[in-house]
């Protein structure tokens, strides 16, 4: 099942609104949906009509074979294109892949917080 254009930032916006302690917001224009876990971003969701992607962190050789694989996964868009890649709709894009890049993203991000940031910390 391929994720349709609104449907690829929707899902993203679903998964990572379910997982513990994320905020949103729009700190660098209001094109840009920006998820964070303690103060670090995961997820940019980009409002934009035109340019319709969503941008997660993603280890380096994983991000390469997902270039490799799908056309519309490109090196991130704002950020180090190392460790970030970008979605956009096409062929292959499901919502499995969505889900999966969003949660992963995360888990990046909130296994290098100091142990009393991470989610769920006493």
């Amino acid at each position: 099942m391929s994720a349709a254009d609104d449907r690829l930032q929707d899902t993203a916006r679903q998964v990572a609104l379910a997982l513990p302690g994320v905020s949103h917001g729009y700190p660098f224009t209001p094109e840009l949906d920006v998820y964070k876990v303690a103060g670090k971003v995961f997820l940019i969701v980009t409002d934009d009509p035109d340019d319709q992607i969503i941008t997660v962190k993603c280890e380096p050789e994983h991000a390469r074979a997902l270039e490799r694989g799908h056309a519309s996964i490109t090196p991130g868009r704002y950020l180090d294109k190392r460790h970030w890649i970008s979605l956009g709709p096409g062929p292959g894009i499901t919502e499995r892949l969505i889900t999966d890049a969003v949660e992963d993203s995360y888990d990046l991000v909130a296994e290098r917080l100091p142990r009393r940031d991470r989610p769920g910390a006493r």
